[in-house]
């Protein structure tokens, strides 16, 4: 046996007691406080408050994933409803099945829920995640590891995945589609970072950078996959998702740069409020400063008067002291015998 090949798993559960830990649904844990963590740094960074990304992830989070599970049970709805299937397990998410394509788009739908609360800008929103996301797909990957699924061809490759008998599979070494669509995402997070700072890109421009970049990844890689799809013209239909995704997020780029060019100034309103009623909590260090350079200004040229007041007081002081002395020698016993 080669050593160079990566095992799989035994099994995709381990027990803590009675309480059972799933490989699949902890790779999607660590994916989620990745994305908010980053987002949430990206969203400070741009002039938000802290939190206000986890506050709308709880909307974006629950309809995500039960967007992506549905998309999943649609497009392959013959593992749940076809003959000897028991139409239950379209329910135990646990055991894999996660589409992107509806996880992205149901998860927009609570996220445009928590932004219209919190009266924010859903694209700036989407555009300080973006990366984090590409980088929860990375971590969220490793789950089919777990599960023993969603590999590619078989191969001899030295980093081809060990994959052993089970349901629905033949034990062999196959390509490792889970880790290159990981490794991809990762490239994808740090494309759409880089492109943020070197462009500045703003009103969602971020997000659909993030969007075509990772359907490029996605075609080729989905096209590896041997598990079963459904297939038009001779394509995977999530081929054919990557490519009308692609050309939707393109589009959107060139359009967005032309009729909303730069990035938002103010992403959260009253983030700037908070700066001036209460700077000393350091919500908004540059309001803070700001202010400060005004007291500076005012104390400086407070002093600059009260100097001249000093300096025009100073002539009339020696004009009253010199008219005080000859006064004086007026008065003097001696200056009347002169």
């Amino acid at each position: 046996m080669n050593l160079a090949f990566i095992p799989s798993p035994s099994t995709g559960v381990l027990h803590l007691g009675p309480i059972p830990l799933r490989g699949y649904a902890f790779c999607i844990i660590i994916g989620v406080f990745v994305a908010v963590w980053l987002g949430n740094k990206r969203w400070v960074a741009r002039g938000g408050k802290p939190g206000t990304v986890a506050d709308i992830a709880v909307w974006a989070v629950p309809f995500g994933l039960v967007g992506g599970r549905l998309y999943h049970v649609i497009t392959d709805y013959q593992l749940y409803f076809g003959e000897g299937r028991d139409w239950v397990d379209a329910f135990k998410i646990w055991e894999g099945g996660l589409g992107i394509w509806g996880a992205i788009a149901l998860g927009a739908v609570g996220a445009w829920i928590g932004c219209r609360r919190r009266g924010i800008p859903l694209p700036a929103w989407a555009d300080a995640l973006a990366p984090g996301i590409a980088l929860a797909q990375a971590c969220g990957r490793w789950g089919n590891w777990f599960n023993q699924e969603l590999y590619g061809r078989a191969t001899d490759l030295p980093w081809a995945v060990e994959i052993s008998d089970g349901p629905n599979r033949v034990a062999g070494t196959y390509h490792p589609t889970f880790l290159y669509e990981s490794l991809w995402c990762i490239g994808v997070a740090l494309l759409v970072i880089w492109a943020d700072r070197r462009f500045t890109l703003g009103h969602g421009r971020a997000f659909a950078l993030y969007v075509a970049a990772y359907c490029v990844g996605r075609g080729w890689i989905e096209y590896m996959r041997v598990d079963e799809a459904h297939h038009i013209l001779g394509l995977r239909l999530n081929v054919w998702t990557s490519i009308v995704v692609f050309v939707l997020a393109v589009v959107y780029l060139v359009l967005s740069a032309k009729l909303r060019p730069g990035r938002e100034e103010i992403v959260e309103p009253d983030a700037g409020a908070g700066a001036v009623a209460g700077a000393k909590d350091g919500d908004t260090p540059a309001e803070d400063g700001k202010a400060k350079d005004a007291d500076a200004k005012d104390a400086e040229a407070k002093g600059a008067v009260e100097a001249e007041a000093e300096a025009d007081a100073e002539p009339k002081d020696a004009k009253a002291e010199a008219e005080g002395t000859a006064e004086d020698k007026a008065e003097a016993p001696g200056a009347k015998k002169l």
